[in-house]
């Protein structure tokens, strides 16, 4: 039994043992080295002695100490580092085992135990404060009146010997037992040389208070509250103890404590509905019960409305889903807020059978959603689920909630059977929608279905589909053309339908055999009709018609006139003709007749879609044209092209009974005009329209006295603006750098000394143009004499660009008429110039100056003329060096 103790021992703390067993073997022989095993008794467990017992030293023999212990029985009493046992932290009368080892191969026997008798230690009964207990209390734990150092042992016996016996193990059940006196005995029994502990409690069972027992007023808001304004809340209780007192939470309805009386119509004026609580409270007759309480709650439920909510239930089936479908129903609030929370939902269900069902569901932001079995719809037909009554799950039912007709309706539809009716198709014509006829059906409601079908025969098809349209159990569809497109015999088959309303199908097998007959042919019919007066009837004939016998023929009119019209027509020969009556083509101009269908009278069978037509004229005398007077502007030389109305249909004259029109070249003029419809070679023209023509012509505008003269020096520069200035039109002028064909010029544009600029006066809307211009011709000679003259005194012709000439600055503008003359040193005259002629560059203008054109280098004189208010000649010299 050792051995195997010490193989469950822990491996991970064995290293430090092997660690001191080789610290050991180095000192010490290979004898019995862990000591023998000994046995020993603890019976005075309060002795302080005992909280520090060193197990090492009971071991026997010689044992080697650096060991470590192990705790059997985990009695929690050891340190198993040190040896060292506190019997009072064991909490039961045992007799527990502790193993010393030493690490294994550090001599022959590594292991000793020492075994510890520990005696029982009831504890002392207490005395003082006395033991007590209430007659409510039906697990009373005696341990607690159990005093004494250290605590008592727990696995005694205790027994009850005196009073009812209400006594289970440790726990004492005072509510059994009642008020009154009760002792009780702990008996730690002998163990070994120990005695028995025993230990004694006297325990006294005090009375509980008694608050009584209450019920609640629950109304709702709209009771009539007023007979609850003096309400005694002792009405409300029962069986209490006297003496207690009343308090109130969310209402200041009680003057004081021992107050009784309420006012809940009060309650509810000042706070609405709600939940409000008057509590009883009775104080025990000894501390160890509780003051105990009962509450009287005055409920104010508030009345939900639900009234505009909507209920939506899903959804609508077909009779063969009746066992898989699943119902759920939606319940949306109206415009009132409904409370998150579990409600209980009565609704009932009206129809082919009628049920009654609760839900609970929860409303979760106005919305709520619940179940509907299956079963309760469990045929086809319309059901109405209409709520009947919703109130809080955890509420009290007090309030009839505000409901109007919240309901929904769900169906249960028919899958649609037709196999017990007919089926007839055509005759049918070669590409063209034949007709089919479904009759005596009994289960299809009026609406419409959508037709899968097969063709087979001389025309074949698969799983076409078809939209068939019921009413009072018979419906037609069609066979689309292109699916005709050989003569013969054909049968048409039913394969499925469903109706389209309910998304309800179901498989069919009925079927029809018809016959496709040929179309008329007419690749080679064509019509004619004549030009005719207005109020004639109109000939259309008919050629191209094979062998055809008699024909249905659809036509239209369009263009001048408009209609549709069926003609039954015999023919010979392959010609027909019919007529179009007068009352049909009263309006003139041309009209375009267009045959759209050729049926055979015989078969029924045509040809649609026809576009066989041809044109004629209905004529007349046309009623004057419309017009209105016209204004034009001179400036843009108006023609007669410019009138309105006009184009290859108008002619225009300038009197009211003259033959020759006006070209649409001429030059229209201030006056009448007049314009008529051309008509054609054997009608005439229409009545003439007058209108008045306006030809609006500006003045040329005048320029004031010296208005084209300016000052070239002044700053800034002048420009078409002063030069606008200066004139009497009566408009915007606008100015041009030529008479014809020029560029407008902006009024910014700066002056040029001798250029002759274009003006013409606008009207006030600035679209006429006067005729002719102002031309003027401007001068930047008009200064006064307060410019300074700067004359040079030499230059240097040597072409290199500058100073090549003498210039006096400004001369021309403020002298224009000045003539200069320069002088050799002999007196000889070389050259003479004015504003028109060029500075002088070194060379003669002058004949007879002895010289051959070029002045050399030296000092010559000038003398200028200025020709102007009577101003001196100004004479100087001048240096030429090159």
């Amino acid at each position: 039994m050792l051995s195997k103790i010490i193989r469950l021992a822990p491996k991970a703390n064995f290293f430090p043992y092997l660690l001191l067993f080789f610290l050991f073997y180095n000192t010490t022989s290979n004898a019995q080295c862990a000591g023998a095993d000994n046995a020993i008794t603890i019976c005075d467990i309060s002795n302080p002695a005992n909280q520090s017992v060193n197990l090492f030293n009971y071991l026997l023999g010689t044992p080697t100490p650096g060991g470590r212990w192990v705790d059997i029985q985990q009695s929690g009493g050891l340190d198993v580092a040190t040896g060292i046992l506190n019997v009072t932290l064991i909490n039961q009368s045992e007799t527990f085992e502790y193993i010393y080892e030493l690490p294994a191969g550090s001599c022959s026997d590594t292991n000793a135990s020492v075994s510890v008798t520990i005696g029982g230690y009831a504890g002392i009964g207490i005395q003082t404060p006395s033991p007590a207990a209430c007659d409510d209390n039906n697990s009373v734990n005696l341990f607690q009146f159990l005093g004494g150092s250290p605590n008592p042992q727990i696995n005694g016996v205790w027994s009850q010997t005196s009073g009812i016996p209400a006594l289970s193990d440790n726990i004492f059940d005072a509510s059994a037992a009642g008020i009154g006196n009760y002792s009780f005995t702990y008996t730690m029994p002998e163990i070994g040389t120990c005695p028995a502990s025993i230990a004694n409690i006297n325990l006294t069972v005090y009375p509980a208070p008694e608050p009584g027992t209450t019920r609640d007023l629950i109304v709702c808001e709209t009771s009539d509250l007023s007979i609850y304004s003096n309400l005694n809340l002792l009405d409300y209780i029962t069986g209490q103890d006297s003496g207690g007192k009343w308090t109130e939470s969310g209402t200041t309805e009680l003057s004081g404590p021992f107050d009784t009386f309420i006012n809940v119509q009060n309650i509810y004026t000042t706070s609405g509905p709600g939940e409000y609580n008057f509590t009883y409270t009775v104080l025990p007759s000894h501390p160890i019960c509780t003051r105990k309480t009962a509450t009287v709650s005055i409920i104010i439920e508030k009345q939900l409305d639900f009234r505009n909510s909507t209920l939506t239930v899903s959804a609508d089936i077909c009779e063969n889903e009746i066992g898989t479908a699943v119902y759920t129903a939606t319940l949306t609030r109206g415009g009132a807020t409904i409370p998150n929370g579990n409600y209980t939902v009565d609704y009932q269900i009206t129809g082919p059978v009628t049920t009654t069902a609760t839900a609970v569901a929860v409303f979760n932001a106005g919305v709520t959603a619940f179940p509907i079995p299956r079963t309760s719809f469990p045929a086809i037909g319309t059901y109405t689920v209409t709520i009947v009554n919703i109130h809080e799950t955890t509420g009290y039912n007090t309030c009839l909630h505000l409901l109007d007709d919240i309901s929904d309706v769900v169906n249960v539809f028919p899958i649609p059977k037709i196999n017990t009716g007919t089926l007839t198709a055509g005759p049918g014509c070669q590409n063209t929608d034949t007709p089919v006829i479904l009759a005596g059906t009994t289960n299809l409601s009026d609406g419409i279905y959508q037709i899968t079908f097969s063709l087979t025969g001389t025309n074949t098809a698969n799983n076409q589909v078809a939209t068939c349209t019921v009413s009072i159990g018979t419906g037609t569809f069609l066979i689309p053309g292109n699916l005709l497109p050989n003569i013969g015999n054909t049968s048409v088959r039913i394969i499925k339908i469903v109706n389209t309303a309910t998304g309800c199908e179901n498989t069919a097998t009925l079927s029809s055999p018809f016959v496709v007959n040929p179309n008329p042919i007419t690749a080679n019919v064509a019509i004619a009709v004549n030009d005719l007066c207005v109020n004639n009837d109109a000939v259309v004939n008919v050629t191209g018609l094979g062998n055809l016998g008699s024909v249905i023929i659809t036509y239209t009119l369009s263009g001048g006139n408009t209609g549709t019209a069926i003609e039954t027509v015999v023919v010979s020969g392959g010609n027909a003709s019919f007529i179009i009556p007068a009352v049909a083509i009263q309006n003139l101009g041309i009209t375009l007749v267009t045959i759209t269908g050729i049926t055979n009278s015989t078969t029924l069978c045509g040809s649609n879609n026809l576009t066989i037509s041809d044109s004629f004229l209905i004529k007349s005398v046309p009623a004057a044209p419309a017009a209105s007077d016209l204004q034009y502007c001179r400036s843009d030389n108006p023609t007669v092209a410019d009138l309105t109305p006009n184009g290859p249909g108008y002619l225009w004259y300038n009197n009211a009974a003259g033959n020759t029109p006006l070209n649409s070249i001429d030059l229209l003029q201030t006056g009448d005009y007049y314009v008529a419809l051309a008509g054609n070679a054997t009608l005439c023209n229409s009545f003439r329209a007058q209108i008045f023509v306006t030809v609006n012509d500006l003045p040329t505008p005048a320029l004031q006295s010296d208005g084209e003269n300016f000052c070239g020096l002044n700053v800034p520069a002048p420009t078409l603006a002063e030069l606008s200035a200066n004139t009497t039109a009566t408009g915007t002028i606008v100015w041009y750098d030529a008479f014809s064909g020029g560029n407008q010029l902006p009024e910014t544009t700066v002056l040029v000394d001798g250029f002759a600029y274009y003006g013409f006066d606008t009207d006030a809307s600035g679209s006429c143009l006067s005729s002719n211009p102002l031309e003027v011709t401007v001068s930047l000679s008009d200064c006064d004499g307060e410019y300074a003259l700067l004359i040079p005194d030499g230059f240097s012709p040597n072409g290199d660009g500058t100073n090549d000439t003498f210039n006096i600055p400004n001369i021309d503008f403020l002298y224009p008429d000045f003539v200069l003359e320069i002088y050799n040193r002999y007196g000889s005259l070389l050259y003479k110039g004015n504003r028109n002629t060029p500075d002088w560059d070194g060379k003669t203008n002058q004949s007879g100056a002895n010289i051959d054109g070029t002045a050399p280098n030296g000092v010559y004189f000038y003398v200028v003329y200025f020709n102007k208010d009577g101003k001196s000649p100004k004479q100087g010299r001048l240096y030429l060096n090159r």
